[in-house]
């Protein structure tokens, strides 16, 4: 049965969805409130904290997808350099670096203006992008911080793609 299907008869708050599909998932949530939702999401590299918040006020699911990293001081100019390179091939979501909460961050946010209704795969999809992009960077994203690479080098690890089974 498809993700909607169970959804078909009911106007769910989207949090209501990201509740049900965290559970789906068998992951880790808090509902911290009507309109906010916090998961442990387990990826190769790290487990991910993801927070999805639904804004009335413009009809938005916004979606932060985090983990801790605290790079040394003198290679914050290459990791932002780095971050402008992996966000030019990500097409929907961008990340930053919080300095001051020592946090990588991939955001995104969904429109639903006018009314709409996001599908449980919709947002599915759009968690995965999250695990997704941050688990494809991650490599690169070491190698310039502690690898002491430049950004091309390390963007050739995040570029290369597996082919086959092993």
């Amino acid at each position: 049965m498809a993700l909607s299907e169970q959804f078909l008869e009911e106007d769910l708050h989207p949090i209501d969805i990201v509740e049900h599909l965290a559970e789906h998932h068998d992951w880790d949530f808090d509902r911290i409130g009507d309109d906010q939702i916090a998961m442990a999401v387990e990826g190769q590299w790290r487990t991910y904290s993801i927070t999805l918040a639904w804004s009335n006020y413009d009809e938005t699911l916004r979606m932060v997808c985090s983990f801790e990293m605290e790079p040394p001081s003198e290679r914050e100019n290459v990791l932002y350099e780095l971050l402008n390179k992996m966000n030019d091939q990500c097409w929907a979501g961008a990340f930053t670096y919080w300095a001051n909460q020592k946090l990588m961050v991939y955001r995104y946010g969904l429109v639903l203006a006018g009314g709409q209704m996001a599908s449980p795969e919709q947002i599915d999809t759009m968690i995965t992008a999250a695990v997704l992009s941050a688990e494809r960077y991650y490599p690169a994203i070491q190698l310039v911080t502690w690898g002491n690479r430049d950004p091309e080098d390390a963007m050739q690890v995040a570029i290369a793609e597996a082919y086959g089974r092993a």
